[in-house]
């Protein structure tokens, strides 16, 4: 028979090293997960690409062609969800964004990575029950961009507006959550929704697409008029033939893929207000 215990004991050590504890970690198919992002991480490290966010980019397109599958972190209790085999538009922006992060502190280990997929997903950058999930993409962006993971550059790089929103849309449906039929979890949704009270924010409108100075590898957040609700939909800038196209994980498409149409054709095709432009701060 063979002996199990070296690897459960290499797979403790990883964990616990990057403070993670094995509860924490729900894995999608843990061999499948832990092999591709290793694999990831070697090849980025080898690309010697320059900058953070040509990273976000390259890292992104080991991921085209891979499902469109939603609600994958949804599960009991809250848990670090690992799934490189399934991604929406924001587990796919975060999966990119932490092998980035991971590479650029030369680190080629799954377990690095997902101490900063950790770091990206959750306030204080530890997970502690669904309401420390950043469900709101505004809170995603103050509370990344406070602990050094990530900052907005929506006004530096075009014609920037500002929008005042109350976001509570989550809380508004509650229904719509399942975890939010838990009493303690709606509680502490509440209490994170009230810092975003009159949020002001910035954004570039569509029309002003134009002015923006876009990179490759910039995260854009496309923002929405729906009432309690700042942003819709996330993906990564990638030129193709000098225009900006969306990166980006489609409902619509059912996969990861690079968006035939342009940037500004997909914001107008799909009438969105504006975007907001996100990058990794190191």
């Amino acid at each position: 028979m063979k002996c199990l215990f070296p690897s459960i004991f290499i797979l403790l050590s990883a964990l616990t090293a990057s403070g993670i504890t094995p509860a924490e970690v729900r894995f999608h198919n843990e061999t499948v997960d832990t092999t591709k992002i290793t694999s990831i991480l070697i090849d980025l490290e080898k690309s010697g690409a320059a900058s953070g966010q040509a990273l976000v980019c390259a890292a992104g397109e080991y991921f085209l062609d891979t499902p469109y599958v939603g609600g994958t972190l949804e599960g009991t209790p809250e848990q670090l969800t690992v799934n490189t085999a399934e991604l929406d538009c924001t587990t796919f922006v975060e999966t990119a964004l932490a092998l980035a992060m991971t590479v650029e502190d030369h680190r080629t280990s799954w377990h690095d990575y997902i101490n900063n997929l950790e770091s990206i997903r959750y306030r204080g950058g530890r997970v502690n029950g669904y309401p420390s999930r950043l469900h709101y993409v505004s809170d995603w962006i103050v509370d990344n961009s406070h602990r050094g993971n990530l900052k907005e550059v929506t006004e530096r790089v075009g014609r920037a507006m500002s929008k005042v929103k109350t976001l509570d849309y989550m809380s508004q449906h509650r229904d719509s959550y399942p975890a939010l039929a838990d009493s303690a979890n709606y509680a502490g949704l509440k209490n994170a929704e009230i810092g975003y009270r009159s949020h002001k924010y910035p954004y570039i409108k569509s029309t002003d697409l134009a002015t923006a100075q876009l990179r490759e590898g910039d995260v854009v957040a496309l923002t929405t008029s729906i009432q309690g609700l700042d942003v819709t939909h996330l993906g990564i800038i990638k030129m193709v033939d000098g225009v900006p196209h969306l990166l980006h994980a489609s409902s619509k498409g059912k996969k990861v893929m690079i968006d035939p149409l342009s940037f500004g054709d997909y914001l107008r095709r799909n009438r969105t207000p504006g975007f907001r432009v996100i990058r990794l701060a190191q």
